[in-house]
């Protein structure tokens, strides 16, 4: 029985549970003639047929792909998910989903303490980092109207393009040569600035911004701060071991907060959450509807929320997850440490290994690293890479799943300034180790390179 498998028992009984709970309102069999086209033959059929495509993925499951932010949910999680769908909760209204709005509540509380937010703060789930940091930047713009929303060179694209869809004046922050914003920048530009966006763990290289010395000029200047931990944010589980240890330990200073479960909280795509730190910010986004808040004076999810249906499973499943596995250091903690594990490991045998390169120290998971070429020329250093990169791919089981990471020709040059400038861009390999077996695995996939 395979690690799937094993849990279908578990599903089936909580299923059949349901099920009495729904025929205890009565059949339906008297309101509908059978259906063909739903029999459990065809139905099986499609599935399998499914199941083929399906199997045209990279393999995400296993260690040998480090290649992006992909894997598995947590077995509780889409267990939980898929036994709530067939109910399919909407989590906009108290009426849409009472249960499953209560569980959202609750693991948004729980993402509050874990940042350092007390009782009097509000968010929600989202169905994705994306529309959590639109909202975000939508009530940035409209605590700060006439001011510019910042963020580094670094930050996530969807930052310069939300702002668009906003309508709000974008800054980009330069950065140094370790990849950080450059403050001075910002000292020259703060009049003009209501928001800046931090991001603790950068989606490229996973880079921790400054959050202290940002949040100190932020007070000096009457600055905004909002934090992008969509993908880092469940770092601060396993601070103390962390290089960036201070900037994690004032993260409850934020204004707001983004972080997405469907990453490193073992999730199901999609999955979000944003958080504010001052709960009147609600009333940038308060409305009605003459159908919808009428079961409940209570908190409707949707008040507060950009979104209007959002998944209701999508706080089952997260809720169940947490249940087994708390927001500390001992429960998902210990997924962060090992992921954090394989990325130092595999970062110390790259300097270790005559040919090879580390970009730069790993701050959480993700590591940065080239094959040093022959010639020291930035196109012959993008070719090799390339090939890499490709030849992984294309071994079949015996290969490895990488991503390339593109740096522009004068940043890397600061950093490697024997490089002969012939081309715009370097080009070099990226790992993200954000799987548990990842620890355990760094060694053959680093054989497998060829390090």
């Amino acid at each position: 029985m395979n690690r799937f498998q094993q849990f279908l028992p578990a599903l089936g009984n909580a299923l059949e549970r349901l099920d009495a709970w729904r025929e205890s309102f009565g059949t339906t069999d008297g309101y509908t003639d059978p259906d063909p086209h739903q029999s459990p033959e065809r139905i099986e059929d499609v599935l399998l047929r499914l199941e083929q495509r399906l199997e045209e993925n990279y393999p995400f499951h296993h260690p040998a792909y480090a290649g992006q932010m992909l894997k598995p949910p947590h077995p509780a999680a889409w267990l939980a998910y898929t036994l709530a769908m067939t109910i399919n909760p909407n989590n906009h209204a108290l009426d849409g989903g009472p249960p499953t709005s209560e569980l959202e509540k609750a693991v948004i509380m729980k993402l509050a303490g874990m940042v350092g937010y007390d009782e009097t703060c509000i968010g929600h789930l989202t169905s994705g980092g994306t529309i959590a940091n639109l909202e975000a930047l939508f009530v940035a713009r409209e605590t700060h109207p006439s001011k510019a929303i910042a963020a580094s060179a670094n930050a996530h694209f969807t930052h310069r393009r939300m702002c668009r869809v906003l309508n709000a004046e974008f800054v980009e922050i330069p950065v140094d040569a370790r990849g950080l914003p450059e403050l001075g920048f910002i000292e020259r530009n703060a009049e003009a600035i209501g928001t800046i966006v931090v991001t603790l763990g950068t989606t490229g290289l996973g880079i921790v911004e400054p959050l202290v010395e940002l949040l100190a000029l932020a007070r000096r200047h009457g600055i905004r701060i909002h934090l992008d931990g969509a993908y880092g944010g469940f770092f601060t589980l396993i601070r103390d071991s962390l290089p960036s240890r201070r900037h994690w330990e004032v993260f409850r200073h934020a204004d707001s907060i983004v972080i997405d479960p469907h990453k490193h909280g073992l999730q199901p795509y999609g999955c979000g959450s944003v958080l504010y730190k001052d709960a009147s910010i609600a009333g940038f986004l308060a409305h009605d509807s003459p159908y919808t808040y009428f079961t409940s004076d209570d908190l409707h999810l949707g008040e507060i929320s950009l979104e209007c249906s959002r998944a209701g499973a999508s706080a089952a499943a997260f809720w169940a997850t947490l249940e087994l596995l708390p927001l500390d250091e001992a429960g998902l903690g210990q997924v962060l440490a090992s992921a954090r594990q394989a990325a130092v490991r595999f970062a110390d045998r790259i300097q270790r290994s005559p040919g090879w390169t580390l970009y730069r120290e790993p701050d959480l998971d993700i590591v940065g690293y080239f094959k040093t070429p022959e010639s020291k020329r930035l196109s012959a250093l993008n070719r090799i890479n390339r090939d890499i990169f490709q030849h992984g791919m294309d071994a079949g089981a015996r290969g490895y799943y990488l991503s390339l990471y593109t740096i522009n020709a004068v940043q890397f040059l600061e950093s490697f300034p024997d490089y002969e400038v012939d081309t715009d861009k370097a080009v070099i390999l990226r790992s993200v180790f954000m799987k548990e077996e990842h620890k355990d695995f760094v060694d053959e996939l680093a054989t497998r390179l060829g390090i």
